[in-house]
């Protein structure tokens, strides 16, 4: 672990700057969802021009996107718990910038997947090192609501994947797409190295010093995994994000197939309608989970769980209606109740964890959440969407669609157990017992 003087690290000179700096990361995760999530609308007119079919594009959307994503995380989370987090951020965002903007010279299925992977590398080194900075700016009882707005970068980055990834691949390609979404990246890589100060571990963490070394790799994870809530509510926001990243990568090419709506239609409708939905559900999340928590700390896990299986028969009723407009109204409801959970996840999961462990918690939830959301969502999706269209023909991606939504079910359950312990094992951290 770094010392202030090896890192150069330094306390935030007032609250203005820590607004500052998590602004700049809220910035970073847009243009990583951005990157990430300009492929979904951009997937028919790929599929067309590539010769690809859904098992295709379910694999080098999610499942080959993920496992990299993932599995890099970890390695990267443990630097980042003991090297310049800035530094690994700026790194990051230049690789995964620079791979967008190579998918635009794609010329068949196995380039383009060489690319996203090399998106997926990129991005691993994201999420992990900038919870831990935030954690490190932002005392326990705002980390909720600090998290959440930096998890506005999901709906905002995909509302602007949508809209550029639309436009500019109906008025000139979606190879030209990737190259707009791409490039500007690098340019904010430079301004995060150079405006964005490394903050000294624990420094938020009332009583708390950072220890001068960092714990062991199976150390850490045995003192995570001991944690029945850390665990609930990995595999809660996991299930969750399954079902949001199948339909996510899914609904658009429902629209345009299905109810036969433009590229550009259907991202500016989709895009906005929904991705603002999603917004104000994932501000709303973190928000009210620090409210409510003072008098109850199990609503960081209640509202979660509310929120996911209340979106279930919205998405049903959705699905079924004939008119894509009213569709798309219909499905604002879930968009912001299923974002409900991001805040609360995320702050609990740094409140539990030992300051010196941070970055690989995070990683340790962003590992579950995507294996099982990102790679398997959209690849499951695809692949039963192949599979039951020698029964339903053009209507088998419907019913794949709403086969994936039960998962809801089994997402709400796991918000529900962690609740059961999350209240014990808040007071266990904060009494720097451990969780247990």
């Amino acid at each position: 672990m770094q010392t202030t003087a090896e890192a150069g690290a330094v306390a935030p000179v007032d609250t203005r700057y820590r607004t500052y700096v998590l602004c700049v990361l809220v910035v970073v995760y847009v243009f990583n969802f951005l990157d990430r999530q300009i492929v979904t609308i951009l997937a028919e007119p790929i599929k067309v021009d590539l010769g690809l079919n859904d098992t295709q594009i379910g694999l080098m959307t999610g499942l080959a996107f993920a496992v990299f994503y993932t599995v890099l995380g970890i390695p990267l989370a443990r630097l980042a718990d003991r090297a310049n987090r800035v530094s690994i951020i700026t790194a990051a965002l230049t690789i995964w910038s620079g791979m967008t903007a190579l998918c635009g010279l794609a010329q068949n299925f196995w380039q383009m997947l060489a690319a996203r992977i090399g998106v997926g590398v990129g991005e691993a080194g994201c999420s992990p090192p900038a919870h831990s900075i935030i954690a490190d700016y932002y005392p326990p009882h705002e980390r909720a609501s600090a998290l959440s707005i930096y998890a506005l970068g999901i709906p905002i980055g995909s509302i602007l994947g949508y809209l550029i990834g639309g436009w500019v691949a109906e008025l000139y390609g979606w190879r030209t797409a990737f190259f707009v979404a791409g490039i500007p990246g690098i340019a904010l890589a430079v301004l995060v190295k150079l405006s964005v100060r490394e903050p000294i571990r624990g420094m938020s963490d009332v009583g708390s010093a950072a220890p001068s070394k960092q714990p062991p790799v199976r150390d850490s994870l045995r003192t995570l995994g001991r944690s029945k809530a850390m665990i609930h509510i990995a595999m809660g926001g996991a299930l969750t994000s399954f079902v949001g990243y199948g339909l996510g990568q899914w609904l658009p090419a429902y629209f345009i197939r299905i109810h036969e709506l433009g590229i550009a239609e259907t991202a500016t409708y989709f895009g906005l309608v929904i991705g603002v939905a999603s917004a104000i559900g994932t501000f709303l999340g973190g928000t009210l989970a620090d409210r409510l928590a003072i008098k109850d700390r199990r609503w960081y896990t209640w509202l979660p769980a509310a929120g996911v299986l209340i979106a279930f028969p919205f998405y049903l009723v959705g699905m079924l209606v004939a008119n894509p407009y009213l569709a798309i109204a219909i499905f604002v409801v879930p968009s912001l109740l299923n974002s409900l959970w991001l805040g609360p996840a995320f702050g609990t999961i740094q409140n539990l964890a030992p300051a010196p462990m941070r970055a690989m918690a995070s990683a340790m939830l962003l590992f579950v959440l995507n294996i099982i959301g990102l790679g398997l969502g959209p690849f499951l999706v695809g692949v039963l969407s192949d599979l039951l269209s020698p029964t339903f023909g053009s209507d088998s991606l419907q019913y794949a669609i709403l086969i994936a939504t039960l998962a809801y079910f089994w997402a709400g359950a796991h918000f529900l157990l962690a609740g059961k312990t999350i209240r014990q094992e808040l007071d266990a951290r904060a009494a720097g017992e451990g969780a247990t």
